[in-house]
This record gives structure tokens, C-alpha cells and sequence, in this order.
């Protein structure tokens, strides 16, 4: 099964002009939430688009509970978290409805049987990695918690976790004058900011990151340009594999 959906521009009007949130992406809003754009429903999953600003789970705090899980299980009680994206990273999700299909998701996700990619916009123009005939280039980076600097994460080879990203060119673009590429990223492992601080590593920051970027690059856009556009995994009842796909707002 294929879905394909696209994000609406104009979807809430605390979002900003584009879809995109206001600058301080990375601070969680208290005000109510947008309502949860739904992908796919049914007996044993969810499949809904977060937007940027958002957190996957609860935080800390009174705002901390401005949360998609929280708004989900608000609807269906029986809502579960599988995974979890950034709180300034659009795209799908998907949550379990039950213990039982949240162990299968889980195990899915811990055996690689779920495909995720994302669409990024990133500093400069990046050539396209002419070793590989395929057009994918891989970063393989170990990657650690930055403890002093948390939340933030860096590349430790001494003592980081293996951490690998398959990055492919869509196209190279201007946005308010400067050179930006558009990027398609395949995660194959699932580290904390694994694709943020990959491209910083790479000398291209995601335009937008409040966390990894320069100063110069949060002017270009409101929030952080990365969206997990494309979902691909086994329903934990029948098997069959469902794939979703959701355009980037910007």
C-alpha cells in the first residue's frame, strides 16, 4: 500500500507564511496545538505528519506536555509511541494503537525492517558523490552525546556509536540569495541528531538549525528545513507493507 499526501501551505495560521514556524524552533510552544494531519488509521497504527516545533513526547515543564503523543492519546487512548522525530522536524510518524502492535513496530524498527528518508535543505552547493554509480554518498561518522553541550550530540571516533547516513542531491537552489541543496537522507542508524550533525560534519548545516548551524543560516528560514518525508514498514498484524510519502513544506 502507497500513500501519498502533501502538507497544505497554508495549515494553521501559528505556523507562519509556508507552513514554517517561527524563529526559536527548538523552545516548545504553549499555545494549542495544530490539529494532527492524519496520513493513515486503523485498528493497529497511526501514521500522522508533526509539524516542526512540536515534541514526539512529553518534556519538561507545563510546555513539555505539548506533545503529539499527548494530543494522540486525546483522540485514540490507545495511541503508543514507536519512534520519535526532533521537535523541529516535520514528516511522518507513526504510533501503535496497543502494547502488542507497539512491540511488533518496535522490533521492526530494531531488525531495519522500517525505511525512513528525509528531505533537507542544507548550506552551500553540494556536488553529487561521483564514486557511487547510484547517486548516494554515505556519512560514516560515530556519534556521542555531547554531555556538556547537551541536548546537543557530536562525531567521537574514540568512544562514539557506529552512525551511518546515506545522502543522494535532488537540487541546487538559491534561497534569499544564497546557495542552498536540496538533499534526500536515508538514516540507516538512528542516533540522536544523526542527520544534523552528519551534514554539519560534511561542512553543510541544515539551513535553519537553531542547534548546529551559524548564525548566518538561521536568517535564511524560521525553523529547521528537514521533513521526514517517506515511511516504509511491515503493519504488525497482516505484514504487508505500507509506504507514505508527505512533501516538505518548504
Amino acid at each position: 500500500m502507497s500513500v501519498t499526501s502533501r502538507v497544505p501551505e497554508t495549515a494553521g495560521a501559528a505556523e507562519g507564511p509556508a507552513g514554517l514556524d517561527p524563529p526559536g524552533a527548538e523552545a516548545a510552544d504553549t499555545a494549542a496545538s495544530p490539529p494532527l494531519r492524519v496520513h493513515y488509521e486503523d485498528a493497529s497504527v497511526l501514521v500522522l505528519d508533526k509539524p516542526a516545533g512540536l515534541l514526539s513526547v512529553p518534556g519538561r515543564g507545563p510546555e513539555g506536555m505539548r506533545a503529539l503523543s499527548v494530543h494522540a492519546a486525546q483522540r485514540w487512548p490507545d495511541a503508543l509511541v514507536v519512534h520519535r522525530l526532533d521537535m523541529a522536524t516535520s514528516g511522518l510518524i507513526v504510533l501503535a494503537r496497543g502494547p502488542t502492535a507497539q512491540r511488533r513496530l518496535s522490533l521492526a524498527f530494531a531488525q531495519r525492517a522500517v525505511r525512513k528518508r528525509y528531505e533537507a535543505l542544507v548550506s552551500g552547493h553540494l556536488s553529487a558523490p561521483s564514486e557511487h554509480d547510484d547517486g548516494w554518498g554515505l556519512i560514516d561518522l560515530p556519534l556521542i552525546p555531547d554531555w556538556p553541550n547537551r541536548p546537543k550530540s557530536r562525531v567521537d571516533f574514540e568512544v562514539g556509536k557506529p552512525s551511518r547516513t546515506r545522502w543522494q542531491v535532488r537540487a541546487h537552489e538559491w534561497l534569499r540569495g544564497q546557495p542552498v541543496t536540496r538533499l534526500r537522507l536515508e538514516p540507516i542508524t538512528g542516533r540522536s541528531h544523526q542527520l544534523r550533525v552528519h551534514l554539519l560534519a560534511l561542512g553543510h548545516p541544515i539551513v535553519g538549525d537553531a542547534l548546529y548551524a551559524p548564525p548566518d543560516l538561521l536568517g535564511l528560514a524560521p525553523r529547521l528545513l528537514l521533513h521526514a518525508t517517506e515511511l516504509d514498514f511491515p503493519h504488525p498484524e497482516s505484514g504487508e507493507r505500507l509506504r507514505f510519502t508527505s512533501r516538505p513544506p518548504f
